[in-house]
């Protein structure tokens, strides 16, 4: 599929990071809004980006302050150790 956006072009130097191309720009953006809503996976966003390896990957998600761990997986895992400790099995090394 191919997607036509027209920009004005008192824009596109605003919206592009320096030396990137507007194209690419626009398609990363793309990419990245749907990888932080979850709708896409991480292996999906690479595909799509065209990223060789999961090492490049996290360089592109650092580069572009991307966190894969958010506050809603610390949530979880703290509602996790609260149960555990209910329980009486705390996970915390003692």
């Amino acid at each position: 599929m191919q997607i036509l956006l027209d920009i004005p072009d008192e824009l596109v130097a605003t919206l592009t990071p320096p030396g990137q191309a507007p194209d690419r720009a626009a398609l990363e953006a793309f990419g990245l809004e749907a990888y932080r809503q979850r709708r896409i996976t991480g292996f999906q966003l690479r595909t799509f980006l065209g990223i060789g390896s999961r090492f490049e990957f996290d360089g592109f998600l650092k580069q572009h302050a991307v966190e894969k761990y958010t506050v809603g997986d610390f949530e979880h895992d703290l509602a996790t150790i609260d149960e555990l400790e209910k329980l009486g099995n705390d996970p915390r090394p003692r």
